[in-house]
């Protein structure tokens, strides 16, 4: 058995194992059987290139973000638009924000009673955000992992009607998994501001999605439970819309190669 461990491809390590006589593999014979690993090597460099392996990428973290590891995504641009009753949206199948500046608008309609609910939300209890009405009030919560949540909260109460209402992210950038700065719009004028401090990099969460007009998986906020957190208003149309980052900052000169030739 031929074996590649995780390393840079500029040093590999390479183990060969007898599975027929050394199943537990505690015994590595690359270095007494020479011959046999060279045969193997070569028989697994053709089997790469037949299969469009090559080039290699060692890369660890960054592969898992697509925008950081050149590979194409399902959602084209840096905009998309979503309606209420969509959901269940995995993490691929929505623009990816994560590690720079973006902004998420919506249309609703407040009833008579006040807004509560939730009108878009992405991840879990695990991590991820909501954009949301609490006490008539806009509010965006950001889950850290599971760990840390932080809440930015409006200081205006809807009113019954019409609204346009926002949220943008200012990333600070210098690397992932920084912060930001939070800012709540209620008909294009400030109604709240916020911040947070660190930022997941790579995945909000293995199970949970992407809803609009409630959250239907494990509640990312505190003030929604897992049940009755739907938008109690009217929800015309959510816009998401991410900031055009190089990632320029955060990927050593060395790497552009291996994402210019993942974009062949």
């Amino acid at each position: 058995m031929l074996q590649r461990l995780r390393w840079a491809v500029s040093d590999p390590q390479w183990e060969l194992y007898d599975t027929t006589k050394d199943w537990t593999q505690a015994k590595n014979l690359a270095a007494q059987m020479p011959e046999k690993l060279h045969e193997l090597q070569r028989l697994w460099l053709i089997q790469a290139a037949r299969h469009n392996a090559l080039p290699l990428d060692d890369r660890g973290e960054e592969r898992a973000d697509p925008d950081r590891a050149g590979r194409p995504t399902l959602i084209k641009g840096n905009a998309q638009v979503l309606f209420r009753g969509m959901g269940r949206l995995g993490e691929s199948c929505v623009v990816n924000i994560k590690c720079k500046s973006h902004n998420v608008s919506a249309e609703i309609v407040v009833p008579e009673g006040g807004a509560e609910g939730v009108i878009v939300a992405q991840g879990g209890i695990c991590g991820g955000w909501s954009f949301y009405a609490k006490g008539g009030k806009l509010k965006y919560c950001y889950n850290l992992l599971g760990i840390q949540r932080f809440y930015t909260e409006g200081a205006t109460v809807l009113t019954p009607g019409e609204h346009k209402v926002r949220m943008e992210f200012a990333y600070e950038g210098g690397g992932p998994a920084k912060g930001g700065k939070i800012s709540l719009y209620l008909d294009d004028k400030k109604d709240g501001e916020g911040a947070v401090p660190v930022t997941e990099s790579v995945l909000f969460s293995a199970d949970d999605t992407c809803d609009v007009g409630v959250d239907a998986g494990s509640p990312i906020s505190e003030d929604c439970g897992s049940r009755g957190n739907a938008f109690n208003g009217d929800l015309r149309g959510v816009l998401i819309e991410a900031g055009d980052d190089s990632y320029t900052h955060m990927i050593d000169p060395e790497q552009v190669v291996h994402m210019l030739l993942a974009r062949q």
